[in-house]
């Protein structure tokens, strides 16, 4: 196990999984841990890629009483782990509101990012706005995040249950409620500043080719928002999962890893 001390002695855990190819940087959605790659990992190790996971500020085993739970504070932790770990030209590959901290941390490593991997990215907007008719509302988010402050046993049971939509077995709903219960009161926060970021301006700035990876039945994301992102970015290709919810990479894995290392496989030296 390794720490990296972030902020006023506050630490991020994370994992760094040697390898002589390209490195991957994988960034969990909301609430969970980076066990939620634990099938993707092996995967990208087995195709010689270096791989980084790491935890969120207040998720799995970091630290829970951070000051700062943003999304741009996550994205300075991923930025500060390629620094740390001199990973040269990565890919970034984030889920869910985990798409949102990779975009943010792609456009701050500018020149040293190879590849970005929406996978049901919630980016550029996760709720609807003018110009962006796509998601939920603000209110939305303030509901979830008030049956949590209400039961957070039943609300994160109930969430970790929406997630798919082809059936992965009990335990694998059960581990993703397992790792939404190690999330701390303060990860709330994450998913309230996720609700006003709008990176629609970050979008078309990136330099480095976009793998977007999304079910067309995802409850969470919009299908139909990530699809309108494409045009945004100067180079993206959209991979459509029908019949497949929010976590692609467990309701059809072999197809997602095929695409997820065509793409890394085939990003210029």
């Amino acid at each position: 196990m390794a720490f990296l001390e972030v902020e006023d002695g506050k630490r991020v855990y994370y994992e760094h999984h040697a390898g002589a190819g390209r490195p991957v940087v994988l960034v969990h959605g909301w609430g969970v841990t980076s066990r939620c790659w634990d099938t993707t990992l092996p995967a990208l190790r087995a195709a010689g890629h270096a791989v980084v996971t790491f935890d969120h500020r207040a998720c799995g085993r970091s630290d829970k009483d951070f000051a700062d739970t943003s999304i741009a504070a996550i994205a300075s932790d991923v930025v500060a782990l390629v620094e740390h770990l001199g990973l040269r030209a990565p890919v970034l590959n984030g889920w869910s509101l985990g798409g949102a901290v990779a975009t943010e941390a792609a456009a701050r490593l500018g020149s040293n990012i190879s590849g970005l991997v929406l996978t049901g990215g919630a980016t550029p907007r996760y709720t609807s706005a003018e110009g962006w008719p796509y998601g939920g509302t603000p209110a939305d988010v303030e509901g979830v995040l008030a049956g949590l402050a209400a039961d957070r046993a039943s609300t994160f049971r109930a969430v970790a249950g929406a997630v798919c939509v082809k059936p992965v077995g009990a335990d694998v709903v059960e581990s993703m409620w397992l790792q939404f219960m190690e999330s701390g009161p303060r990860a709330d926060d994450t998913l309230r500043d996720l609700a006003g970021i709008d990176q629609r301006e970050i979008l078309p700035e990136l330099p480095c080719p976009v793998l977007l990876l999304c079910g067309r039945e995802d409850g969470f994301v919009s299908f139909d928002g990530v699809s309108a992102s494409r045009t945004l970015f100067r180079d993206a290709r959209l991979v459509e999962f029908g019949g497949v919810g929010h976590a692609p990479f467990a309701e059809d894995g072999e197809t997602y890893r095929t695409e997820l290392l065509s793409f890394v496989g085939g990003l210029p030296d």
